[in-house]
């Protein structure tokens, strides 16, 4: 009678594991999900900025006299293997030339194509902040389940990684040059 008492403790002592085990990797394997959900939505919105830079570069060739290429090296950005993080600095910094030729020229203020991608730059501008904010919420929680007990075991067994934030970001690291803007 004794020994089915130490078997049924045991087998409990065991399934109380296995169920600890189960949602600990689960929460795990959501907090991943939900990092690559917001990684394709950031992918998706930078797409659609690099299209609109595009575009832009199409009217100014044909609204304005002058021959400069204003986006040449943002175009040649599709040759080079770029972060998500890189690449959101380099549509930023093509947004702000977009912005200022709008507001420079009296002609591309008036042109309907220039008036729709300044609407869809601010469009992706919020949808892209919205994921990026998403993102390091996530990551965030993840970093924190990878960092204590008992979800760091398994998240060491499954081979979790810490994740840097959107902005690169690493407060672990010796930089302390992180917040340089």
């Amino acid at each position: 009678m004794e020994f089915i008492y130490i078997m049924l403790t045991l087998i409990f002592v065991i399934a109380l594991l296995l169920m600890l085990y189960v949602h600990y990797y689960n929460d795990l394997q959501y907090l991943k999900t939900k990092i690559e959900q917001s990684e394709a939505i950031i992918d998706e919105v930078l797409r659609k900025r690099y299209d609109l830079v595009i575009r832009t570069s199409d009217i100014i060739k044909v609204n304005l006299k002058e021959k400069k290429d204003y986006f040449k090296e943002y175009i040649a950005l599709r040759d080079q293997k770029l972060s998500n993080f890189e690449m959101d600095r380099k549509m930023k910094e093509a947004s702000n030339i977009i912005l200022n030729l709008k507001n420079d020229y009296p002609e591309l203020q008036k042109n309907d194509g220039m008036k729709e991608i300044v609407k869809e730059l601010n469009r992706t501008t919020e949808k892209l902040s919205a994921a990026i904010s998403y993102y390091n919420r996530y990551t965030s929680e993840l970093n924190e389940m990878i960092r204590k007990f008992p979800s760091n075991a398994i998240a060491k067994i499954h081979h979790f990684k810490i994740k840097t934030f959107f902005d690169r970001k690493d407060m672990n690291d010796d930089d302390v040059l992180d917040f340089k803007l």
